[in-house]
């Protein structure tokens, strides 16, 4: 099967608005490892006795996320129930290749990184939703459609995007003596005054300077590279060309070796522990998503939002794009699977359904405006002007993970390179040994 997937560069700011709404893009990216049990998800034909269609629906997220989006839908669909199963994040693509690659029919429909679709795609393991394309364009952020589309047809729903901000611990840095860092993108910090302010939080009592979410994941650690001109590790027309030993590329992961190496950053903290030790107050600087927010001020935790940081002599360059829904062309309830796709991802309450648990943007347009207001109103003094925040970056400095055939691979590879470096190897070598063995995946790609 040959595919088109997009041509040259990957860093897409979004650009322009709709009816008073951001055009982003929703593209792969930010669920945390999921843990615990949810409903397993069962065999068979999905009917029941009384003819009511049970749908099978795999995710990565913690056990009952989805319970307010399945309580409601299917109190409107009372022909139809969700059994929703979670498989744990670094767990979920090798699970759901396993199962689909021997035709299994009892997933209906599951969690897609829409960076990997050209992959999904050419191994015929999405149902194509074109049909859907139309209503899609009217009820989604515009371009949030754009890495769901393969060859001019349309394989899943994006159903939420995300950006990232540098969080702060106010008492710690009035501990040290330093000024915070303004909300005004503007007067954005740069990557080195962070080191810098971290150094002497740690110097004045905090024990750890700056704590990076999802410190060994592509999604969190792209932007250094793009900052500094390094791109998104792959080029050419076809992204399966490693491009991991330019300038940019080096200057940023020997940076990010000399911040652990110099105990600016922690080394062996996992990144589902780096929100929680934030929140308890040992660290001055933390770089992460806004879906820390609601649990952080159930904890009480001090904390002020500031723009993403860049380097000094690059550009500002920020993490974005989240999961979307995709169909089994092996379920036996297509059309049921596609009414309760169509009802999460296209109407305003579905969409807000998704969240209700997970505090994270929705791609609909209608239920994302909603969101902007909610976060700004999430805790008073704190997170007014949030919202205008990450508009700002959506618009301006967000750059999206490569739709590569190959971008399975890739990712999954540099989670390796990154604690490779991050404990000590030299990066230039490992970025070299990593481009010598992508050279050799993918020239069976193309």
């Amino acid at each position: 099967m040959t595919m088109n997937v997009h041509e040259g560069t990957v860093r897409r700011p979004a650009a322009t608005r709709r009816a008073g709404r951001l055009a982003v893009a929703g593209v792969a990216v930010i669920a945390l490892a999921a843990c615990g049990g949810g409903t397993e998800a069962g065999g068979g034909d999905g009917e029941d006795d009384g003819g009511t269609v049970t749908l099978q629906f795999i995710h990565p997220e913690v056990a009952g996320s989805f319970d307010p989006l399945i309580e409601a839908y299917e109190a409107s669909h009372p022909g139809v129930r969700i059994e929703a199963t979670n498989v744990p994040f670094d767990q979920l693509q090798s699970t759901l290749q396993s199962r689909l690659s021997q035709g299994d029919s009892s997933i209906d429909v599951y969690t897609v990184d829409p960076s990997r679709i050209p992959g999904i795609v050419a191994r015929e393991q999405l149902l194509d939703i074109s049909d859907l394309m139309d209503q899609a364009e009217e009820a989604t952020i515009p371009s949030s459609l754009e890495p769901n589309v393969v060859d001019g047809k349309l394989w899943s729903l994006p159903i939420w995007t995300s950006e990232q901000y540098l969080y702060y611990n106010p008492t710690l840095l009035e501990q040290a003596g330093i000024t915070p860092p303004s909300k005004d993108p503007a007067q954005r910090w740069t990557w080195e005054q962070v080191v810098e302010a971290a150094r002497q939080a740690q110097a004045a009592g905090a024990e750890h300077g700056l704590l990076i979410e999802q410190i060994n994941r592509y999604y969190q650690l792209q932007p250094l590279a793009e900052s500094l001109g390094g791109g998104p590790g792959l080029s050419g027309d076809d992204l399966l060309t490693p491009d991991l030993t330019n300038d940019g590329w080096v200057r940023a992961m020997t940076w990010f070796r000399d911040i652990h190496e110099s105990g600016v950053a922690p080394r062996g903290i996992a990144p589902d522990q780096m929100g929680p030790l934030f929140a308890a107050g040992k660290a001055a600087f933390y770089v992460g998503g806004p879906w820390v927010i609601p649990g952080w001020k159930a904890e009480n935790a001090a904390f002020g939002i500031a723009p993403h940081p860049y380097f000094a002599d690059g550009e500002p360059a920020t993490p974005t794009d989240s999961w979307s829904w995709g169909i089994s062309p092996h379920s036996e309830h297509v059309e049921e699977a596609k009414e309760f796709l169509e009802w999460a991802a296209l109407t305003t309450e579905g969409s807000l359904a998704t969240i209700e648990k997970i505090f994270i943007p929705p791609t609909n347009a209608e239920a994302f405006d909603e969101y902007m207001g909610r976060l700004d109103a999430s805790v008073p003094g704190v997170t007014e002007g949030a919202g205008d925040l990450m508009l700002h970056e959506l618009e301006n400095t967000a750059v999206h993970r490569p739709p590569s055939l190959g971008y399975i691979q890739f990712e999954e590879m540099m989670v390796n390179v990154f604690e490779d470096i991050r404990n000590g190897s030299d990066p230039e070598e490992r970025l070299s040994k990593a481009e010598e063995e992508l050279e050799s995946a993918f020239s069976r790609l193309r």
